[in-house]
């Protein structure tokens, strides 16, 4: 049976999430049950991962329902479960109950999550919704970009937390790490907890983890690939140690 869900105190520790999304594209590529993402899921809690997060996406590209009731109810670590704010999938989160979910925009043509939620545009129809995954003791974060009005909306919409959008940073935008770094100090004003993610490797993370408000990061597409060739247990371990000698 899965723990409770773990307490973290503030501190200067900063939690790794890992996404294990495209361990069910490469079964579904396929078809079968090999990799199983639930395995993959178990492994990467061993090696050091803080938490696990899947997209259960509309379309079900890779998650699937199945996946995500049994990783829900047996990992021991906490769960993070990306979402579209549709009522299907809120249905589904409230009766999985993870430790936590992100709100994503979500497009059938996209390959990838593309771009921050636009907070301020849809706080009518966010807010019940997030009141209901409140209601049902999940721990909701809004995944957006680095802007002070969809941050100040993401409080008003009665979220407890943000995962600040890094794709931008990570293709080498100009300017990126400096909005970044003001959207993360502004989440400690406003009483935001502040997550960050997309596009981060080895060669990147040290900034976004160095940013003293920033308590999670969620890395998934990266750290897969990379353990193709070296293996998971190794390729967390060295993002694990690039992060806590960012906070150093």
């Amino acid at each position: 049976m899965r723990e409770e869900p773990y307490i973290f105190e503030m501190s200067s520790y900063i939690r790794l999430g890992v996404n294990i999304d495209h361990v069910a594209t490469l079964r579904n590529a396929r078809g079968g049950v090999h990799p199983d993402p639930f395995t993959v899921a178990v492994a990467c809690v061993k090696a050091g991962a803080d938490g696990i997060t899947i997209h259960l996406r509309e379309d079900r590209r890779h998650i699937r329902d199945a996946d995500a009731e049994r990783i829900c109810a047996e990992i021991a670590a906490p769960i993070n479960l990306e979402m579209a704010a549709t009522e299907e999938i809120t249905a589904i989160a409230c009766r999985l109950k993870p430790h936590g979910v992100c709100i994503v925009p979500e497009r059938r043509a996209e390959i990838t999550t593309e771009g921050g939620l636009d907070v301020v545009g849809g706080q009518a129809a966010l807010a019940p919704l997030i009141a209901r995954l409140n209601a049902a003791g999940i721990v909701v974060s809004l995944f957006v970009d680095p802007e002070p009005a969809q941050l100040r909306a993401a409080v008003a919409v009665g979220a407890a937390v943000v995962e600040l959008h890094t794709g931008a940073y990570a293709n080498g935008r100009p300017g990126e790490l400096e909005r970044l770094t003001a959207a993360a100090a502004l989440t400690g004003e406003i009483g935001l907890e502040c997550h960050a993610g997309h596009g981060l490797t080895y060669a990147n993370v040290t900034p976004i983890a160095a940013l003293p408000e920033v308590r999670e990061l969620n890395i998934g597409h990266y750290l897969m690939g990379e353990a193709l060739l070296v293996g998971l247990p190794e390729t967390i371990r060295i993002m694990k140690g690039l992060m806590a000698e960012a906070r150093k």
